[in-house]
Order: C-alpha cells, then structure tokens, then sequence
C-alpha cells in the first residue's frame, strides 16, 4: 500500500509542476491562486505531502485541469 501511494504521489508532484510551468507560474503564484502557502505547494511537488481530495480539487481549478488529470501519469515523448 505505500508503494503505492508514493506513486501516485509521484505523478501528481510532476502533473502540479508541469501543469504549473506551461502557465508559466511560479509555486508562490500557484500557492496564491489556490489561497495555500508557497511552501505547501514545494512539499507537494517533492512528494513530501498527502493532499487531501478538497486540496486537489483547488488544485485542478487552479491549473484549469480535472482532478483525473493531476492523477494520471503523462507519458512524455522525448522524440522531437
């Protein structure tokens, strides 16, 4: 079971950070928008926190996104 949940910790810190990064904000904007403190969204991002499904939600409608897509892993193609 905590495998688990660090995986999907995982996906989401990186979901967060590149969500975050294609808006071009920084984790104290994002933490800003969400009404959350800028350290808060670091930890998230380092995997260092469990967020809670209220804090998800804020998240996603902070980053224009569905909680699905902050929870899916995103296969990147490094082809160019």
């Amino acid at each position: 079971m905590k495998k688990r949940g660090m995986e999907l910790r995982k996906i989401l810190a990186s979901n967060i950070r590149n969500y975050r990064r294609k808006k071009n904000l920084s984790q104290e904007q994002l933490a800003d928008i969400c009404g959350l403190h800028r350290t808060y969204i670091g930890s998230v991002e380092r995997t260092e926190r469990n967020v809670t499904l209220s804090t998800l939600e804020v998240l996603a409608e902070a980053l224009n996104v569905t909680v699905l897509n902050l929870l899916t892993k995103i296969e990147i193609d490094n082809e160019h």
